[in-house]
């Protein structure tokens, strides 16, 4: 079984992901992730993000690199969004999910192209969202229990950014696919969230 969880940032679709993984005996793959690794690759090489073939260049980032904790920081993740608008990035990227989605026994994948791009024949596809004053004040508490000095407003104004940039990119935009249920989290707390996408997988699983 194919799992495919997308959606903006800081609206619960990693914390979902990772338990319907534990909860069905799936490995997990936070295609976020290499975006953050390609984004601090180009840091790394000294080179531009905004810069299609520098940015390409940071497709090749060790593997290794995936463990570093400085790709959770909040840099980290606005250098992914910068990164992930090149289509050559994309299409770099793009076996290497598909490969982990496709291996026998199936996967979960939690991204904002999973289901429309990377694994568009999955079994069972979730949207999840959440008002956006909801998703910076997560994302502060977040920043904040890691000692990061940020404000909320802030933190609100960069989701602003990155949704923009997400949603009329070129290349593979964030957009529920058709066939996505939808989990809005506004109003739920991880464990609510975590039962009510347990929930609509049963509901595929049993209209299969």
């Amino acid at each position: 079984m194919i799992v495919a969880v997308d959606g903006p940032t800081a609206s619960g679709k990693g914390t979902i992901a990772k338990a319907l993984a534990a909860h069905y005996g799936l490995p997990h793959l936070d295609t976020g992730l290499l975006y953050r690794a390609v984004g601090r690759q180009v840091v790394l090489n000294g080179g531009d993000p905004e810069n299609p073939a520098d940015a390409e260049a940071g497709t090749g980032f060790p593997d290794d690199l995936l463990a570093d904790p400085v790709l959770r920081s909040e840099a980290s993740g606005q250098l992914a969004s910068v990164v992930s608008v090149h289509p050559g990035v994309r299409a770099r990227l793009l076996e290497r999910q598909r490969a982990f989605a496709n291996r026998p026994g199936g996967a979960v994948l939690d991204g904002r192209d999973i289901g429309t791009v990377i694994a568009p024949d999955a079994e069972v596809k979730l949207f999840v969202t959440a008002d956006i004053a909801v998703r910076a004040l997560r994302r502060f508490l977040e920043m904040r229990d890691r000692g990061e000095d940020v404000t909320l407003e802030l933190i609100e104004a960069d989701l602003r950014i990155r949704d923009e940039r997400d949603r009329n990119r070129a290349s593979s935009p964030l957009v529920a696919a058709e066939d996505a249920a939808l989990l809005d989290t506004s109003e739920l707390d991880a464990a609510e969230s975590v039962a009510e996408a347990i929930r609509l997988v049963e509901e595929k699983r049993r209209r299969a």
